[in-house]
């Protein structure tokens, strides 16, 4: 398992290449332990919908509706969805390129010349 690489500003974590946008620092931790577990349980629950669909168990569509609307409302209260967390204006670069980006010089000079993942 690799280790993820957080920007500088903590507020994106890069993997393969893109950025993803991290939880909201500021959460005290039992939100933030709250809200992780919440949104496990809802992975579990999507899980469990979608082999229910594959069963054909009535009612699965709606349960799994409701598992990823689940899902989602934990990532915006994680502060990984929805609006940002930081309060400068900064533009949302949630699953840009790297590369294409202003934290691409700094990217560019952590892989030491290695060939960026595809």
């Amino acid at each position: 398992m690799s280790v993820a690489i957080t920007t500088p500003d903590r507020r994106y974590i890069i993997v393969r290449g893109r950025l993803w946008r991290s939880a909201n620092p500021d959460l005290s931790p039992e939100r933030r332990s709250d809200l992780v577990d919440d949104l496990m349980a809802a992975r579990r629950a999507v899980k469990v919908a979608k082999q229910s669909e594959r069963d054909g168990v009535s009612g699965a569509a709606e349960a799994l509706k409701a598992a990823r609307a689940t899902v989602d409302a934990a990532k915006v209260g994680l502060g990984e969805r929805g609006p940002v967390w930081w309060r400068d204006g900064a533009p949302d670069l949630n699953r840009h390129l790297v590369r294409t980006t202003p934290y691409a010089a700094w990217y560019a000079a952590l892989s030491d010349g290695e060939p960026e993942p595809r």
